[in-house]
């Protein structure tokens, strides 16, 4: 089982089953929410059970995607798309110590801040991939 939370503790969640690989996501919106880049994991939603949750908000730009965070602390937790609604991607900095995890992909590498290093070894995709 794996924990995380956001940095007030007002959102608290438990994980059962295994995780994606992280993906980093330099797409302009993920950079702007988050600060940098998105990099989360993935499960399905019912693996995901929420010990405290009476923080948690939902950001939705558009019909096709969402951000949950902490309204108290302002923390990025969540991401999810309206077409992959078997799918709930945690931001992987909102998880528990030691997470086992491995940054694999980088999308929208073609959006990455300017100022970004690339890392060796993650498989890259610009916006046309």
């Amino acid at each position: 089982m794996q924990r995380g939370r956001c940095d007030c503790g007002g959102v608290r969640f438990e994980i059962t089953g295994e995780l994606r690989d992280v993906y980093n996501c330099h797409c302009g919106r993920c950079r702007r929410i988050t600060g940098h880049h998105m990099a989360a994991t993935a499960i399905h939603p019912d693996q995901i059970a929420f010990a405290a949750e009476q923080t948690l908000t939902w950001y939705q730009p558009d019909e096709t995607v969402s951000y949950g965070f902490c309204r108290v602390c302002g923390s990025t937790l969540f991401w999810k798309a309206a077409a992959i609604p078997e799918k709930l991607c945690i931001a992987a900095g909102s998880l528990d110590q030691p997470t086992g995890l491995v940054t694999t992909k980088a999308w929208w590498v073609d959006e990455a801040g300017d100022y970004h290093q690339r890392a060796r070894g993650v498989q890259e995709f610009d916006f046309e991939d």
